[in-house]
């Protein structure tokens, strides 16, 4: 029998447990490191943003995946989920404080890919916490972890984020401490059940399947079609994204030269509307899609209206194009955090390794943003810092396209 747990319990921790490891980790990635960086060697910031990047994904993609297999593969008392969640909270934290104290490159990026490393081993369980949901209930299970607490994560914290600018270093040791507490606060509120009475049935079925499973980690493409779209749309979403939120800082002060005080008020205005309709769409679009039934096209949509708000910044490259972006980004943001992750429940071709593909999707969260700085630091070096803006509006709109190319999900 499938375990569901209230969403009286659920909703709460789905709000908390993403926003405390999000919110944290943005605000290092895309504010304290790029910093840092600058202090230890402002000649090549820009090549070695890319370089922690690239070394960051890798980190991120073999520790989702491994988290999502241990995570499905894991019976206690505790359940299959928490146990991991509760150590990649602890590693993450201790990385953070680690990070405050590099004084050196090599050091440093030690550190991040430890971070990195750590953190997706609350990533990949705690999204699998969506299937807890009861099937009618899933939308609004969605709409809480990603419309708000994805929401809170992306933008709530960098307006607080923004404010230890001056002091980074201790920014690192206070958003690690804040994942901790807020990881443990939403595990203690789900209160995930044992799952010991369903290792015994589970093992029968894993020893049948053992061989057919080693052979496909992941299914052809005539199986899994409509999973990789999804996948292929997430990623695509998330360089459009994070190839602006990465360089935001830079943005501000290398293409629109804005002094510190206008650098700050700047990031806090992109975040507070974002942040807004954030919070505005994670209310509403969860419920609205289990009333009607919709999903794909909302999903579609939203991205599209991401690329809208980067083309903005090209037409208007200052403060109006500042707060055009950041009303369309909000609401493209707003429904695709609250719907992405229950499309991608809804196309999963393996029911049994819910935590592994659902791990693997939401590398779009962490691996775009190693991605995206490396494609933004190849078009700036090219092109020029405007040139970003071009990149970003392609792959949203490529992401849009994908995302409405799946066949599975009507509408």
């Amino acid at each position: 029998m499938k375990i569901t747990i209230p969403l009286t319990r659920l909703v709460p921790g789905l709000i908390i447990g993403p926003a405390t490891w999000l919110g944290p980790y943005i605000a290092a990635a895309s504010l304290f490191l790029p910093a840092l960086i600058q202090q230890l060697d402002e000649t090549n910031k820009i090549t070695l943003l890319a370089l922690f990047s690239s070394c960051g994904m890798v980190a991120a993609t073999i520790s989702n995946m491994l988290a999502g297999y241990v995570s499905d593969r894991t019976y206690s008392r505790f359940g299959s989920r928490t146990p991991w969640i509760i150590i990649g909270a602890i590693g993450f934290m201790l990385s953070m404080i680690l990070t405050s104290t590099a004084n050196s490159i090599p050091f440093l990026l030690f550190c991040w890919i430890l971070a990195q490393t750590a953190l997706n081993f609350i990533v990949a369980p705690m999204v699998a916490w969506l299937d807890f949901a009861a099937e009618d209930k899933k939308g609004t299970a969605s709409g809480a972890y990603g419309g708000l607490g994805m929401a809170l994560g992306n933008n709530g914290f960098t307006i607080i984020a923004a404010m230890f600018l001056g002091s980074f270093r201790l920014g690192f040791i206070v958003f690690g401490i804040i994942t901790f507490i807020g990881t443990l606060i939403s595990v203690f509120i789900v209160r995930e059940p044992s799952n010991l009475d369903k290792k015994n049935q589970n093992q029968v079925k894993q020893d049948d399947n053992k061989q057919k499973s080693s052979l496909a980690i992941f299914p052809r493409w005539s199986i899994g079609r409509d999973y990789y779209l999804a996948l292929i749309g997430k990623l695509f979403q998330g360089i459009g994204n994070f190839t602006i939120t990465g360089y935001l800082l830079f943005i501000m002060t290398d293409f629109m030269h804005t002094d510190s005080s206008e650098t700050q008020n700047s990031i806090q205005l992109i975040n507070l509307v974002m942040l807004i309709f954030g919070i505005l769409m994670g209310f509403i679009a969860g419920p609205i899609s289990d009333k009607l039934k919709i999903l794909k096209i909302p999903v579609g949509l939203s991205t599209i209206f991401l690329g809208i708000g980067a083309l903005s910044l090209v037409i208007a490259p200052n403060h109006i194009g500042i707060l055009i972006y950041a009303f369309a980004a909000g609401i493209g943001m707003g429904v695709w955090n609250s719907l992405d992750n229950l499309l991608n429940l809804e196309v999963i071709p393996d029911k049994n390794r819910i935590a592994f593909f659902l791990g693997v999707y939401n590398l779009g969260n962490t691996a775009t943003q190693a991605l995206a700085p490396i494609i933004a630091a190849c078009v700036i070096s090219l092109f020029g810092f405007g040139a970003i803006f071009i990149t970003s509006f392609v792959f949203a709109m490529l992401g849009g396209i994908s995302i409405l190319s799946i066949r599975s999900v009507k509408r």
